[in-house]
């Protein structure tokens, strides 16, 4: 299924979709954490489960990626291209673990068209991240810029 390109002036506050369930496993959550953030809780199970979290669990900025990759590969505005300019109020609300279902949804809080750059605006989204249970694992606002329809 292809998604049409979506601009500015597609889009309203409100609007909101969830994307499909990311699985987290446990090889993963090791293969990243020790790329990245190779934290005893994140990459040693038998020290994890010694822990304060009773087991291993994922970074935080593993669960960060994920859902990004999951933005890209779903591409909700089709081909339009996107630029990331800021992240704001990122929490870590409940750990995420092998064996986790995530899911994504985000929703448009804010559209604002540039006033010096007409040509292109600026989409706030929220994204939540709960699990199997529909407990918050994360969430954040993310301001992106979107150019208008061309004229």
């Amino acid at each position: 299924m292809t998604v049409r390109s979506l601009f500015l002036e597609d889009l309203e506050i409100g609007q909101a979709w969830t994307g499909a369930p990311i699985e987290m496993n446990e090889a993963d959550i090791i293969r990243f954490a020790r790329e990245f953030d190779p934290q005893p809780m994140h990459v040693d199970p038998a020290g994890a489960a010694q822990g304060r979290f009773g087991g291993i669990i994922a970074s935080g900025w593993h669960v960060a990626s994920v859902v990004m990759r999951e933005f890209v590969d779903t591409a909700p505005f089709g081909a339009t291209p996107l630029l990331g300019l800021k992240v704001d109020d990122l929490q870590w609300l409940r750990p995420v673990r092998p064996g986790d279902r995530l899911t994504v949804r985000r929703e448009i809080v804010d559209v604002r068209r540039s006033a010096s750059k007409p040509d292109r605006g600026v989409v706030t989204m929220r994204m939540t991240v709960t699990n199997q249970a529909g407990e918050v694992a994360m969430s954040f606002l993310n301001l992106i810029q979107l150019p208008a329809r061309p004229q």
